[in-house]
């Protein structure tokens, strides 16, 4: 074969590439600032693909992947770089994606996430949501925020509980307890059950992707701990209703009572392609809970929240319609970015357009 798995790490790692795609029919393929790159050379056989999976993969994944279907783990490339890998059958081949986790944990300003979020970290206790599709970033800015606590508060017992753990934490001026999903405990919510008892301050929850790890994160937010969870919506409304509607109907009105007193703030973000140089830029909406969101969330209003955000600039919030402006008007991202990821699209039109009709007066108001 032509392919060693050294070799295309390497090559990951060098082209500063996202995600390794093995497959059967098609070259190795690498996502480079979002977008797809075939490697040149043969396409992979069946054979092929297993060699290369069988390279880095235990036999214990193996029998899961024949019994179930997939597998997911934490790999290391040497010193060199982590990857996160995700083994599965794919008509009836193996296959294999490897994500890169970046080694350098970037900081805030790095990320360009707004000043507000430092202040979240020192939240006595309740829930912080950090939301976007997959790809977007949410594991990177969690870990910033794990590793500032770190930093920072040496009083914390940080709890992380991972589907496999991506970065890893050394003990700074806290203490960094770093639980894996199948290695070390079943499943999320019997970690957050076990997590209670093993005097943490701060409890981060990798994905809250059922009805029992989102109860047990609720429980936690209200027992007095800072619970740090992920999921994937896009917008503080739409979370919010997502974890309500999570529920069976006769509990909803419970949890979004319970909801409105746990809930500290949410974040979503975008990862959007730039257009001044290569890479990718992040985009922002932060809801921080006020009484007056309290109330909108309790009373089941959430399609007003958009409204408390926009004019929420006092408590550090920002909706992610004004963050895709601000980026656009940097030149950073293409107006059809801003218009495809915004969240009103009409009001986006308008703003874009008044934004033009000032740009040909300025250059008009040039000439004379």
């Amino acid at each position: 074969m032509s392919y060693s798995m050294s070799d295309l790490l390497q090559l990951v790692v060098s082209e500063g590439a996202s995600d390794l795609h093995i497959r059967v029919g098609v070259p190795p393929v690498i996502r480079v600032h979002g977008i797809l790159h075939r490697v040149e050379g043969p396409v992979l056989k069946p054979e092929d693909t297993e060699e290369l999976m069988r390279s880095i993969t235990s036999e214990e994944h193996i029998q899961s992947t024949r019994e179930r279907g997939g597998a997911d783990f934490g790999f290391a490339f040497g010193e060199v770089a982590r990857f996160r890998v995700s083994v599965f059958k794919e008509k009836g081949n193996f296959a294999m994606v490897l994500r890169q986790i970046p080694s350098k944990l970037l900081t805030f300003e790095q990320i360009g996430i707004p000043p507000v979020a430092k202040e979240l970290l020192y939240k006595p206790r309740g829930l912080v949501l950090v939301t976007g599709p997959t790809g977007s970033g949410k594991t990177t800015t969690l870990a910033s925020m794990i590793n500032i606590v770190n930093e920072e508060r040496e009083e914390a017992h940080i709890i992380t509980i991972e589907d496999p753990i991506e970065y890893y934490h050394k003990h700074k001026k806290a203490l960094v307890t770093q639980r894996e999903i199948g290695v070390d405990v079943p499943n999320f919510a019997e970690a957050l059950r076990r997590a209670l008892r093993q005097d943490p301050d701060i409890v981060l929850v990798g994905e809250m992707r059922d009805l029992e790890t989102i109860e047990a994160a609720i429980t936690a937010a209200e027992t007095g701990h800072l619970v740090f969870g992920t999921l994937h919506t896009t917008g503080a409304a739409k979370t919010i209703d997502r974890i309500t509607n999570a529920f069976p109907t006769n509990q909803q009105e419970m949890v979004r009572i319970q909801l409105s007193t746990v809930m500290v703030a949410v974040i979503s973000q975008l990862l959007i392609p730039r257009i001044d140089k290569p890479g990718r830029v992040a985009v922002f909406e932060i809801m921080v809970n006020t009484p007056s969101i309290a109330a909108l969330i309790r009373d089941n209003k959430t399609f007003r929240i958009q409204s408390d955000i926009q004019t929420g600039s006092k408590y550090g919030m920002v909706t992610l319609d004004s963050f895709l402006i601000d980026k656009y008007q940097q030149g950073m991202i293409a107006r059809e970015e801003v218009i495809t990821k915004s969240q009103d699209p009409t009001t986006i039109m308008a703003k874009l357009q008044e934004l033009d009709l000032e740009q040909s007066v300025k250059k008009g108001g040039g000439k004379k």
